[in-house]
């Protein structure tokens, strides 16, 4: 949605280099709509040696609050006009508010309480836990701190260059008064205890788009150690680094959620208001909606595979908006599917459904979820049409699932057949093929709920 920009509008936005890819914009844009606060957040490309200038312009300009991303984070610090204890403990900020006085910023660090949200809500307890930190820069620095806060046992940091490391630990030993955090060289990983296994918070860039296939450590041996693994890395939510902890078995979780609560508390404080927990949940779904481009979805599959309630749930997730085909040409007929199939025939019907969705493909519209009729992929043009309209999903589901989600209900014309079971079975058999054309991922539905389900597709989407 494009805001309307009035005369007391006011203007936050984010300093790095480089920001064309940031959802932060997303993320505060979207926040002023559901909030009606009447601000607009904007990136700003800044070079280093600009860094001091693009803190004094915003101040001349009025800018309400800034972000600050890498590789800013500390360069930063030296224009402010005060920070707050935990960020200059830190040596870090990435987040500028307007002082009391309004005269200059007062930097803090969100990354701090965004890793820590993000983590708690997976359920992560670094208490007495052995914890690696991949990288010592900007966002690393608060992974450390906050993992000797939250008391764990010991904190290996592996960096390239061995200097930053041993500088990262000495702060954080020096704030928490013992040597708990160890500075290794990045090469040097297999010197890890092999007798423990670890939480591994991975706060490089590596791995992000369009560099998607890079981790910093690819041996998956090392992985064998790892129990836990966070990528500070969200675009793509799916990254190689997850990937090699997932195949060794580790719990994965994205830095989506991080990034998500860091901007959250950033804009609290810039607008002194309070997001409630329902806001954080549809916000999170626009930023995996950002991360699809806005990409449809086309869900097909037999009758009792569960396509609409999957549509369902992905339209709550996403903010998308739900069609049925079915549901569609019911409406423009006036008329039910079993009184079309009555009164016209099955070939009339086919030609109704292929007539939608070549309009529908026509279109080029975005953010949708479209829920087929179990026939309508059959005819080769509605096939083409589908994959135009956007990604297409079949769900798959044996023939007892089928028949014990679809018994009872006796609306459906290709039903009502003495053997039900059997004729599921035949139906299947003969459209099997049809639906592995027309898709572009399959997924089973069997013995899956239906978050289950929804979660699966979009992860594949991603």
């Amino acid at each position: 949605m494009k805001r309307e920009v009035k005369g007391t509008t006011r203007v936050c936005g984010l300093i790095g280099n480089p920001v064309h890819h940031t959802l932060s914009p997303a993320i505060h844009n979207t926040l002023n709509d559901i909030t009606d606060t009447d601000m607009v957040y904007v990136p700003f490309e800044v070079k280093g040696e600009d860094v001091e200038a693009a803190v004094k312009g915003a101040l001349a300009l009025d800018v309400l609050g800034l972000n600050v991303t890498v590789p800013h984070k500390s360069a930063v610090i030296p224009f402010l006009e005060e920070i707050d204890p935990v960020a200059e403990r830190i040596g870090a900020v990435n987040t500028l508010v307007r002082t009391q006085d309004g005269n200059g910023f007062r930097g803090y660090n969100t990354d701090y309480s965004g890793l820590n949200r993000s983590l708690r809500e997976a359920g992560v307890d670094m208490l007495g836990k052995p914890v690696v930190i991949l990288g010592a820069g900007g966002v690393s620095r608060p992974a450390a701190f906050l993992a000797a806060s939250e008391g764990a046992a010991e904190i290996f940091v592996l960096n390239r260059t061995l200097e930053k490391a041993e500088k990262l630990c000495e702060d954080v030993n020096s704030y928490i008064g013992k040597d708990v955090a160890k500075p290794m060289e990045l090469g040097k990983y297999k010197e890890l205890p092999d007798d423990r296994k670890y939480i591994c918070l991975q706060m490089t860039m590596v791995g992000m788009y369009p560099n998607a296939e890079n981790a910093v450590i690819e041996d998956p041996d090392f992985y064998k150690k790892v129990e836990i693994g966070f990528d500070a890395v969200y675009r793509p939510l799916n990254t190689r680094f997850l990937r090699l902890c997932e195949e060794a078995g580790a719990k994965c979780i994205s830095g989506l959620k991080m990034l998500l609560y860091q901007g959250i508390d950033a804009y609290e404080m810039w607008n002194g208001v309070r997001i409630k927990e329902s806001v954080c949940s549809k916000l999170y779904g626009k930023l995996l909606g950002e991360l699809m481009e806005g990409r449809s979805i086309v869900l097909t599959g037999f009758m009792g595979s569960g396509k609409s309630s999957v549509a369902v749930r992905l339209c709550e997730i996403l903010g998308y908006e739900m069609l049925d085909s079915d549901a569609e040409i019911e409406q423009m007929q006036s008329a039910t599917i079993n009184t079309i199939f009555k009164e016209q025939g099955e070939g009339a019907f086919r030609d109704m459904e292929t007539e939608f969705v070549k309009e529908l493909a026509e279109e080029n519209r975005k953010h949708i979820i479209l829920s087929v009729g179990g026939g309508l992929p059959i005819k080769p043009e509605n096939r083409e049409y589908l994959k135009k309209i956007g990604t297409v999903v079949f769900l798959k589901a044996k023939p007892d699932t089928v028949y014990a989600r679809v018994k009872g209900d006796k609306s459906r014309p290709l039903l009502k057949a003495d053997d039900v079971l059997g004729k599921i079975k035949e139906l299947q058999e003969a459209r099997r093929d049809v639906y592995k054309a027309a898709c572009d991922l399959e997924i089973d539905t069997d013995d899956k709920t239906i978050d289950q389900v929804a979660n699966e597709i979009i992860e594949l989407m991603l």
